[in-house]
Order: structure tokens, then C-alpha cells, then sequence
């Protein structure tokens, strides 16, 4: 059975435990409507002050009802060097920070239009980083109780924490605040490295 889940800009720890447990079984969600408070284009690092937000800013188009592959991203300001310059601050003592670097830079100085585009790449990029093969299909209509499919979409949503009581393992900061879970894949691929895969593996999500 397929596993539905929405595109994210450098996607949760549980929407990549869901790629990892469905390499040749994902069906992506390409026609639904834009959504604010969402992972679609924020995402959650470790600071040195606790968890921190990143967000790509969106052009508003004035409509009530967005699709999501139509937004566009506001590139009037280098909102990509923030984020980038976020992320060495956090994870630059971290143990594989240095070891994915120049494959992650790029991407911070590559010009995106539309949301979409950009957040299929971070899937990408990490998904080469990690060496994980995956095979998706995209929906052509939105359904929004999809029979026969086990429905992910909901992790999307940023607004309303939800544990999901995933392994801990070795953040920068942890001895500051602690374990913070679910956050960016990041985080987990700068402190795991290679360790990474068969952490996505061993995890378990039911919503």
C-alpha cells in the first residue's frame, strides 16, 4: 500500500522515517491548496538557544485559494544566506557538518521561483546524502480521503507538536536543552552521518 505525504523544505525527521520505510511505495501530493503555519516552506533547527525556526519567505497572491506547486518564493531579499549562515552557526562543531558541506552550499546559492521546485531539491539532495533510492509517484487530483493509502499528509502541519517518541541521539546543544525531536533532517544527518539511514529505519510513526 502507498504512503501519501506532501513535499517539505528540507523535510522532518518523521517525513523522511516514512521515505525510509516506503522507498518504492510514496505517492507525493501535488494538487493541494497552500497552507501558512506548514512545513512546506519552514523548517526547525538546534540552536545555541533551543529550537529554531527558518522560514522561505512566500509571495501572496491576494487569492483566498493558492495551489501549492503555484507559490512562488520572495527572493527580494537573500533570505538563502540567513538561512545558510543559521545553520553553520548551529551545526558547524557538529560531526558531519564539514562532510556534507559542499554538497549542501549549492542549494543556498541557486535562485528558486517556485516553492515547489526548491523543496523537491532539498528532498533530493538529502536523499544523495543519505544514498537512499526512492521510486514516487505524484497525485493528479486532490482527494482528501484517500481509500487504500496510508495518509501522511498530516505531518505537514507545523502548528500543533506532536511526539512521536523517536530515539534519542547526540545533539550539538543537548546539554543545554536537552532532546528535541523531529526536527529538520538536517539535524539528524549533521550529528548521524552515514548512521542516519538505519536510524529512519528503526523509528515508528502512527498518526
Amino acid at each position: 500500500m502507498k504512503s501519501l505525504i506532501h513535499p517539505g523544505y528540507f523535510p522532518s525527521i518523521a517525513h523522511f522515517v516514512v521515505i525510509a520505510k516506503n522507498t518504492d511505495q510514496l505517492l507525493i501530493e501535488m494538487e493541494d491548496n497552500y497552507q501558512k503555519q506548514t512545513y512546506r516552506n519552514r523548517l526547525y533547527i538546534y540552536g545555541a538557544n533551543g529550537k529554531q525556526v527558518l522560514t522561505v519567505p512566500i509571495k501572496h497572491s491576494g487569492e483566498n485559494r493558492q495551489k501549492y506547486k503555484d507559490v512562488k518564493i520572495e527572493n527580494n531579499f537573500d533570505w538563502q544566506k540567513q538561512h545558510w549562515k543559521s545553520l553553520q552557526t548551529a551545526y558547524r562543531t557538529s560531526p558531519f557538518f564539514e562532510f556534507y558541506e559542499d554538497e549542501l552550499q549549492p542549494l543556498f546559492e541557486k535562485k528558486h521561483n517556485f516553492l515547489l521546485d526548491l523543496n523537491f531539491q532539498t528532498i533530493d539532495l538529502i536523499s544523495e546524502c543519505l544514498q537512499l533510492d526512492f521510486i514516487f509517484d505524484k497525485t493528479t487530483s486532490y482527494e482528501k480521503e484517500p481509500q487504500e493509502i496510508h495518509d501522511f499528509r498530516k505531518l505537514i502541519i507545523a502548528k500543533k507538536e506532536t511526539t512521536y517518541s523517536f530515539e534519542k541521539y547526540t545533539q550539538v546543544f543537548q546539554d543545554k536543552h536537552g532532546f528535541i525531536e523531529n526536527l529538520s533532517i538536517l539535524d539528524l544527518l549533521f550529528n548521524e552521518g552515514t548512521n542516519a539511514i538505519s536510524y529512519l529505519e528503526n523509528q515508528q510513526i502512527s498518526l
